[in-house]
């Protein structure tokens, strides 16, 4: 199986590729420093599965890369090449917050792993990804079902339309002309808002309507 490895950190990189080697049935055909440089590679090169961080210094992070590969959108210009098959993206990462993980799964990704998993793991999650099988760390996989057991705030259609609007970077004023509401009648929801999901700021309303899921 052909994996592309993409890290920023050149030492880490280096010893994701020698461990890679020890490995039987995994071949290393490429590494990547940035985004940019992954997505070229990997429409060149076709790998099988690209092993993905998602914190990539300058440019395009890793989540953006991880949408483009699973979309067939390898160009750099966002132009989709239409050639082959789109690899499959497992996430090796440190960062482990609830925003991370659901961007990354949203984004395409088949498989989340953290940096600290045996080598063990990793490779039977390469495998399981290659088969296009999801594989997450334990604490990972742990968090992801807490969410879903998670009851969801019960906002009201017009909260929720609030929110929509909220998260397209609309002030107030903006708001209630779109909605044809007062502007009062925006900051008293958004009050409301902010109590049911446990925020007291407007990117940490948004932050957490994109974890639950609660924007179209």
């Amino acid at each position: 199986m052909r994996i592309l490895v993409c890290d920023d950190h050149v030492v880490v990189r280096a010893g994701l590729l020698a461990l890679l080697d020890s490995a039987p049935g995994i071949e290393v055909v490429g590494e990547a420093g940035t985004g940019e440089e992954a997505l070229a590679l990997a429409a060149r090169l076709a790998p099988d599965v690209v092993l993905m961080d998602l914190q990539l210094g300058a440019g395009i992070d890793g989540v953006e890369t991880t949408r483009r590969l699973t979309t067939g959108t390898t160009a750099t210009d966002t132009t989709a090449t239409g050639t082959g098959r789109a690899p499959h993206v497992l996430v090796l990462t440190t960062y482990d917050t609830d925003a991370d993980i659901t961007r990354a799964i949203e984004a395409g990704a088949t498989g989340y792993l953290l940096k600290a998993e045996r080598p063990e793991e990793l490779f039977a999650a390469i495998h399981a990804a290659a088969q296009g099988r999801t594989a997450l760390s334990g604490p990972v996989a742990g968090r992801v079902m807490a969410n879903l057991r998670k009851p969801r705030p019960a906002l009201t259609d017009r909260e929720r339309d609030i929110l929509a609007q909220l998260a397209t970077g609309l002030g107030n004023r903006e708001i209630a002309r779109a909605l044809f509401i007062s502007e009062a009648t925006v900051k008293t929801h958004l009050r409301r808002i902010y109590d049911k999901l446990g925020v007291d700021t407007r990117a940490g309303a948004v932050a957490v309507a994109k974890e639950q899921r609660l924007l179209p």
